[in-house]
This record gives structure tokens, sequence and C-alpha cells, in this order.
């Protein structure tokens, strides 16, 4: 299926590794221009190298930025061109008990994991709508619905995104751009695959007991029971960010496995 997303370029925040790594691949196979971000030259140096020998393409750039940074971001925001596709992917994430989670926390993960979006999104939609066409995705998560008890700070900035993404589309009304977000459920990605080895190495098992054992115990609703891969949630937002979505807007898109047991 061709996604017609040929002469677009894209934007992905927090886009060296995992989920955003496989976005930006997939959107280069669509004939996309990709520029990726992570918070320092070199990481993004080496995954521009990356993705150009995986998909012998080689429009893709990056500019990093640490999103913890609100001057940082200021930065790179004046060197962004013209935008057609925005994926608002950068995020964090620590499990750490209520009580332990101090105030620090809760405003670092909302300045990374909201207003990050925000920005950007302040950025480029005013140019998208004067042209009116673009696509705004944020990449939120399950626990935006199914609120880990494990890390409630992180449910807490994936539920904002939800908000702001449906507050967006809202002004989109009556033009071709869209806003929506993407719950992708947990997913195989680095921090992810750290984490998992780390719970294996502390417990004296292997990766795949403590996979199995967080389906069964942390994620029972999961009707996929085990993690999603990286490109897997790519191929949604892929589809999300090309013209073919255009009658997709304001919408919460699963993928993620089964997990949120409801039917809207």
């Amino acid at each position: 299926m061709d996604l017609q997303l040929t002469g677009k370029t894209a934007f992905i925040s927090g886009s060296t590794a995992g989920i955003g790594f496989a976005i930006a691949k997939q959107l280069l196979r669509e004939g996309a221009t990709v520029i990726i971000n992570g918070r320092n030259q070199h990481g993004v140096d080496k995954a521009v190298k990356e993705l150009k020998e995986i998909t012998g393409k080689s429009a893709v750039s990056g500019i990093p930025a640490d999103f913890s940074n609100a001057e940082e971001v200021d930065r790179l925001i004046g060197r962004l061109p013209a935008i057609d596709i925005l994926v608002n992917n950068a995020g964090i994430f620590e499990p750490k008990p209520f009580a332990a989670i101090p105030d620090e926390d809760w405003r670092l993960l909302f300045e990374v994991n909201v207003l990050s979006g925000v920005r950007l999104s302040r950025h480029v939609l005013p140019r998208m709508l004067a042209d009116n066409w673009g696509r705004i995705l944020f990449i939120s998560s399950e626990s935006a619905i199914y609120i880990p008890t494990e890390m409630i700070h992180y449910g807490m900035t994936k539920t904002a995104q939800l908000a702001v993404s449906r507050g967006l589309a809202q002004l989109t009304k009556g033009t071709d751009v869209t806003v929506n977000t993407i719950l992708p459920g947990p997913t195989k990605s680095r921090g992810a695959g750290d984490f998992l080895e780390s719970l294996a190495k502390s417990g004296n098992t292997t990766v795949d007991e403590v996979e199995r054992s967080f389906f069964r115990d942390g994620r029972p609703s999961s009707l996929l029971q085990r993690f999603t891969s990286v490109d897997e949630v790519a191929n949604t937002v892929v589809y999300f960010a090309s013209p073919l979505s255009s009658a997709t807007n304001g919408a919460a898109i699963r993928a993620e496995g089964g997990i949120v047991n409801t039917i809207v």
C-alpha cells in the first residue's frame, strides 16, 4: 500500500532508539524526509547513520535537544524547517512507589512527557492550519487509561497527553489537519529491555520468565500476553501520519494488545 508520504517532512522527538527510531525507519521507507532527535549530537549522528544503512535512504537528519531543558528545545525549534508530520514521542518513565515520588520527579516527567509535545505543537500547528494539511501524533500509552500503580506519575503524564491532543484536534475543525494519540502497550524498547534484564538479574531468573510473570500478575487483561515490538507500534503510527488516515481526528488509537478492557 502506498501511504502517499513522498514529499512530506516529519519530525520525531526522542527518536534515536526504540519506538521513535522505528517510526523514523518506516517513514523513510515510505518516502518521507525525516528529522530525528536525541539528547546529544553523538547519539543523533549514530542513529542517522544507522537509518541510512538500514533503509538505503539519505533523506534523514537530526537535531539534538534534551527535552527537560526548555532552552535546548527553543534552539531545536529554531532549526526546524516546515514540518508536515510531528510525532511527539519524547518521554521518560521510572517505576517508583507513590509515597517515594518527590515533587521534582512529578515536574520532570511532566516537563519531558507533556510540555515537549505542547511546545512543538504550538510551533507547527499554525503553519499546518495555514497550509490546510498536517499530522500531529502524540505517543501516549495504555498507562493513560490503565494507570500503573508502580508509576502513577508516568500515568498522569500519559493521560495529560490525551487531553492536549483532543484539545488541539478541536482547533483543526473543517481542515485537513488531524491530531491523534497512539496508545502503545508494554513495548520491548531499549528502556524496557534494560528494565527486564535488571529484574531478571535481581530475581536470579530469566528475561522470558520475567516477561511471563509481568503479564500474568501485572497485566492479566492483556490479550496479547507479550510485549509488542517497536515495529508493530511504528506501523500503526505511520498509517495515522499518512493522508490515508484523513477520517480519523481527535482519536485515541490503541496498539496495546488488549490490556484496556473497555469497548470505547
